[in-house]
């Protein structure tokens, strides 16, 4: 809902509450006018203006221009009027004009329309035609002038200030989404063609001849697509065969493998989704599984975001703990979250090597395992200790959602 909606809301009610007032004060003191049928006769003008037009004022859209200029001329017209239907005596007595306090109406819906020079606009013309009505700068209506003058100007501020706030949210918001999309392509990216592309330009030096030189474009299209990732932090090189080879070794990861070969990324099905059955085809010979006798349950988007995540710690083991590492994966079933974790016994994370890995364009625990436990309202604990392996608590609510 726009922030400005309920002021105009409130202006209409306000004009609807005004013009009963307004008709009560006349019906009060109509034997006390000089020329009672002309105030009735202009009375009956307001009512029936407002009666065709009191929902003008419910949207910026309804309240134009012309309408603001017709109903502030309506609003001065009746505070002149008041002059030669009422008694000299009277309006030296400050007795109320016809509008009475509706005018204030006219003039919020021009500093609610157009800010707070739209507003000194209105409230100087209203000044104006007060102060010919009463012929003279009283103190009374001096202080009322006064009143709705810096009243309408300050509402016309800060309506200007919600305005320019509330874009600068809408900007903000679609900056995170962006953000947000950016973060679930590198990641799709992350997972799939970066490290197809590095397996492609290892398998291709090693293989050699004309395979060598496919290699070799694969390891400069994976280095160029990795820096776009990165967001241009790490510069594309170019050289000869080792020089791809040094970048592809220092940027890619390994496809995820099983014991009988590469593991597919799993597609959950519609609905609640067991998380044992995703990630049970990582385990082998050099991976083990342990979980709850019972199927854990999560929505199939959160449960495929919760796997992938475990495939991409998975990859940083395999890829940086050394041949022979081992890892394990626990999956816990908790009344208000799912939990896996994943342990390996490699040589663990030097202190600072994350930070620069992300500078470096490798997102692996940025994008593939804290993006997307961060996406789904969950959270994911990284501890390490060098020389004693290094594990990732991953801990995602009930009831999460992909995007949410």
């Amino acid at each position: 809902m726009s922030v400005e909606l309920p002021l105009w809301r409130a202006l209409t009610g306000y004009r609807v509450l005004t013009l009963g007032y307004a008709l009560a004060l006349f019906g009060f003191n109509y034997e006390e006018y000089a020329h009672p049928l002309g105030g009735a006769l202009y009375m009956g003008v307001l009512t029936l203006w407002m009666a065709l037009t009191w929902n003008r004022v419910s949207s910026p859209e309804r309240c134009t221009k012309r309408f603001l200029a017709a109903d502030l001329t309506i609003a001065l017209a009746g505070v002149l009027l008041t002059t030669l239907v009422d008694s000299p005596a009277r309006i030296d007595g400050g007795a109320a004009t016809l509008p009475s306090i509706w005018t204030g109406g006219a003039v919020l819906g021009c500093a609610i329309k157009g800010g707070w020079r739209w507003a000194a606009v209105g409230s100087t013309l209203v000044a104006l035609a007060n102060l010919v009505e009463r012929g003279s700068p009283a103190r009374d209506t001096v202080h009322n002038v006064l009143l709705v003058w810096v009243s309408s100007i300050a509402i016309g501020y800060i309506v200007e200030v919600a305005r320019a706030s509330e874009r600068t949210l809408a900007r903000a918001l679609q900056i995170e989404a962006a953000t947000r999309e950016r973060e679930r392509l590198a990641r799709d990216i992350h997972d799939g063609v970066l490290q197809v592309l590095a397996m492609v330009q290892r398998r291709g030096t090693a293989l050699g001849g004309e395979a060598a030189e496919l290699g070799r474009m694969a390891g400069e299209q994976e280095i160029a697509l990795r820096t776009l990732v990165a967001g241009g932090l790490l510069p594309a090189r170019s050289g000869t065969p080792e020089r791809y080879a040094e970048d592809a070794e220092l940027a890619g990861l390994a496809v995820p493998t099983g014991p009988a070969g590469p593991v597919p990324a799993p597609r959950p099905p519609e609905g609640p989704c067991d998380v044992a059955a995703l990630l049970a085809p990582h385990a082998g010979p050099d991976v083990s599984f342990a979980g709850p006798g019972t199927a854990v349950l999560l929505e199939a988007a959160a449960a495929a975001e919760l796997a992938a995540a475990v495939g991409a710690a998975l990859d940083n083991v395999r890829k940086h703990a050394g041949d022979g590492a081992r890892a394990w994966i626990l999956l816990e079933d908790e009344p208000d979250a799912v939990i896996v974790t994943v342990r390996d016994d490699g040589p663990g994370i030097p202190d600072g090597r994350l930070a620069d890995a992300e500078r470096e364009g490798r997102m692996g625990v940025a994008l593939s395992i804290r993006g997307r436990l961060r996406d789904l309202g969950g959270s994911a604990e990284l501890l390490s200790v060098p020389g004693q392996g290094t594990e990732v608590e991953l801990r995602v609510p009930r009831g999460s959602e992909t995007g949410r």
